[in-house]
């Protein structure tokens, strides 16, 4: 029997009413919700350092909703709502529970912390050391705990940091007894998982034909119905808004990606063998994924406090737009030495916002002595100053440090209402099959993983252009339209690397848009990506490309002085641009 699997959160702050909406308004056999992201896990260290609690208390008014319906209904919840503190998360679901008058079995699950143990802190990215103390250090665990967890009865299972596909390969693996070697069925719970971790994203948030989205403005959260084989429908319950269409699957799928091979814990998921079948109204199949032994290793997500920020804005309006952005640091710079900060990051935009930021293990060089000085400039500056943000004091940021760990150094504890269940065989590269080519080190999963599949070289990108070029000769004449017209795209953040995935809807389409969009093209279409590495992964099987532009983002989201830290609208900018089609693809 189908396993249906519905998501009520896409990140920490997502719709409250989601919970409630998925349990009412249709059958469901287990609910889950993602509230952590890289920068989540910062956020709770920063309130625990405050005091607060260091998991997602939003999941506990959530919960209040919809415990009493979903033991009723036989539904399973799980959730990574632990974040920083499971085991006090799980004792709040337990005092939210005896209010309530009910008496669920809860489950908990630690040993992702690794806080204070000695770690190798090389940067899995870009191979720096880290000298600096980690705040966090949470490794990334797979999907079996859960499976244990809820094999033992547990009706609400809370985790710390798994990866976002293990809130469906757990469930998945509970049901249908998969083992470490069903590496096609726990690939293919892994593309579910990735699909509809991010909630509204998978139907139609966010998507580039919005347009096409009916009711946006109350979509529905999405379901996936998973099978025994690892394939699976996603959908979402009749009579809400948005839309499920292969188009807004893809979007999903090419999110937050690397290569097409998808690293994790459970299974490396080959994204290149996905297929995707119209199941009818609101329906998309995925099937056909084929899975790889996992890597040997775990990624570790480090978060460590840099120093202090700030940032102020400025507007620039009518002539000479340019110079007045010259003459507004001139005067900031002969108040303040640039030189003075240990970084300074100036953005000008196409709409005319001048944005200063300052970095610096001072907090007060960094904060009223920097904001002020602005300030003092606004009667001796360029015609038209105005700001958008008052003098402000600093305020401390952190880095994201990706790192990795052997696996068999990291072993999940699981808790059954507070109590130890016995440890289970270790998740050991000796436990697992050969690890082939996934033993490349990198073992991230859900949102968080990296490609080893190398991007096209010069000279394939070489032959690549003279395809493009054949091709241009045949059509003959050309039409210009802005890319969005043909392609779709969507966007964000790994770490400090962005990635951007393009994808279009017929074949004709994207054979013309692999032969013409390539790293070059891109940069020249977005000159701020020129500085940048941007390598380009294929992926025929669903029409897209995805590219990674390396170091975008800096340091990552909370470091990034990026009015767009997160690289959310690099797709649309893209979209955008315009480019010389043959007419034919127009129509």
């Amino acid at each position: 029997m189908t396993l249906r699997i519905a998501n009520c959160s896409g990140f920490y702050g997502d719709r409250l009413s989601a919970a409630r909406e998925m349990v009412e308004g249709g059958p469901i056999d287990v609910l889950t919700g993602d509230w952590l992201a890289e920068l989540t896990m910062l956020i709770l260290a920063g309130n625990r350092l405050k005091g607060r609690p260091g998991y997602a208390p939003t999941f506990l008014r959530q919960l209040e909703d919809v415990l009493g319906p979903c033991l009723d209904k036989s539904i399973k919840i799980v959730t990574n709502a632990g974040g920083l503190d499971p085991a006090g998360c799980a004792e709040a679901v337990h005092d939210l529970a005896t209010r309530l008058g009910l008496s669920p079995t809860i489950a908990h699950i630690t040993g992702d912390d690794l806080t204070g143990r000695p770690l190798d802190l090389t940067n899995a990215d870009t191979g720096e050391p880290l000298n600096a103390t980690p705040l966090t250090a949470n490794a990334y665990l797979g999907g079996r705990p859960i499976a244990t967890a809820l094999a033992s009865g547990a009706d609400v299972v809370v985790t710390g940091r798994v990866t976002d596909a293990a809130l469906v390969t757990g469930p998945g693996i509970w049901r249908y007894g998969w083992g470490p070697g069903d590496l096609d069925q726990l690939a293919g719970s892994v593309v579910a998982g990735h699909v509809i971790e991010c909630g509204c994203q998978a139907t139609g948030g966010n998507y580039a034909f919005f347009q096409d989205v009916p009711d946006l403005a109350h979509c529905g959260f999405p379901i996936a119905e998973l099978n025994a084989d690892g394939s699976a429908v996603i959908t979402k319950h009749p009579g809400t808004g948005g839309l499920v269409s292969a188009g807004t699957v893809t979007a999903q799928l090419v999110y937050e990606l690397g290569g097409p091979r998808y690293l994790g814990p459970d299974a490396v998921a080959r994204f290149d063998t996905i297929t995707l079948t119209d199941d009818g109204p609101d329906r998309v199949l995925i099937s056909g994924v084929r899975g790889e032994p996992p890597p040997d290793t775990l990624k570790v997500a480090v978060n460590y406090l840099a120093g202090y920020r700030n940032t102020m804005t400025l507007v620039l309006t009518g002539l000479d737009v340019e110079a007045k952005a010259r003459a507004a640091q001139d005067a900031l710079w002969a108040r303040v030495p640039r030189d003075s900060f240990d970084r300074v990051d100036v953005e000008l935009t196409d709409s005319g916002l001048l944005r200063i930021t300052v970095m610096d293990a001072d907090e007060r060089r960094a904060g009223r002595a920097f904001s002020s000085a602005v300030v003092e400039t606004g009667l001796a500056s360029y015609p038209g100053f105005y700001a958008l943000t008052p003098p402000g004091n600093a305020t401390p940021y952190g880095v994201y440090w990706p790192v990795l760990v052997p696996a068999s150094e990291v072993r999940p504890r699981i808790f059954l209402n507070g109590n130890e269940l016995p440890p289970t065989a270790p998740d050991t590269p000796e436990a697992r099959p050969a690890t082939g080519s996934g033993g490349q080190g990198l073992g991230p999963s859900g949102a968080e993983q990296a490609s080893v599949v190398g991007p096209q070289t010069a000279e394939q990108a070489s032959v690549v252009r003279a395809q493009a070029a054949e091709q241009a000769s045949v059509v003959g004449a050309q039409v210009r339209v802005p890319l969005g017209w043909i392609a779709g795209a969507r966007s964000g953040d790994k770490g400090g690397n962005a990635n951007l995935g393009v994808w279009t809807d017929t074949q004709e389409r994207y054979d013309w848009l692999a032969a013409h969009l390539t790293p070059d093209t891109l940069q020249r279409l977005l000159p701020a990506l020129a500085p940048h590495r941007v390598d380009r992964y294929e992926l025929p099987n669903i029409k897209a490309l995805n590219f990674v532009i390396h170091g975008l983002l800096g340091r990552g989201v909370a470091a990034s002085p990026r009015m767009d830290p997160q690289a959310k609208a690099l797709g649309e900018e893209l979209r955008a641009k315009e480019v010389d089609i043959p007419p034919h693809l127009r129509d």
